[in-house]
């Protein structure tokens, strides 16, 4: 038997970054199979505290919003950030969402719902966090930029800020069915 602690935030939200860099960094301090950690932030800041926090220890890959996501051949994250993440060794990764990319286009112009909404819902359940990890975990295995049967810590949130984590063994798109959550290391509670 394994007991381990889950860390639950009040509400979801970006007040609790630092606190979850904080129990991230924790639980990394004790294992030393995780050599990756995924993280969701469409400006990069939330992925450069992640740095300040764990250093040159771990590969860390910041996953944004697909150019055009906000405006049309618009990026989310300066090419400043990027400049900035890239000399600490950490590649920003744009690409359309594993979970509704083309997908909301089509429900956009005729409606109805795709099957990926279904589990975009379902993760959800859990926290939108858990939804994020999950998709950028799929996102990143797509473009190579984590191994698929490999657990890594993913980190998610809603709009700005992070506030779940997970290790997850992530899979290529087209076995989905396949992603492995493993623990939550932290959520919020609603």
């Amino acid at each position: 038997m394994i007991r381990k602690f889950i860390t639950y935030f009040e509400n979801e939200g970006k007040n609790y970054t630092e606190d979850l860099i904080s129990v991230v960094q924790d639980r990394l301090d004790n294992m030393d199979n995780i050599k990756y950690v995924v993280i969701a932030s469409a400006s990069g800041d939330s992925a450069l505290k992640l740095y300040e926090a764990l250093g040159d220890n771990i590969k860390i890959i910041n996953v944004s919003h697909n150019v055009g996501f906000t405006a049309p051949n618009e990026k989310d994250i300066s090419d400043e950030m990027i400049s900035k993440l890239s000399n600490l060794g950490i590649e920003t990764y744009f690409g359309s969402h594993a979970f509704s990319g083309a997908n909301r286009g089509v429900t956009n112009k005729y409606g109805g719902h795709a099957p990926l909404d279904i589990v975009a819902d379902t993760l959800r359940m859990f926290s939108h966090g858990v939804k994020v990890a999950a998709e950028i975990s799929i996102m990143a295995a797509d473009a190579g930029l984590v191994p698929v049967g490999e657990e890594i810590l993913a980190i998610g949130g809603k709009g700005h800020g992070v506030d779940t984590a997970v290790i997850l063994t992530p899979v290529n798109s087209k076995d989905l069915f396949d992603l492995e959550i493993h623990e939550i290391i932290a959520m919020p509670r609603q």
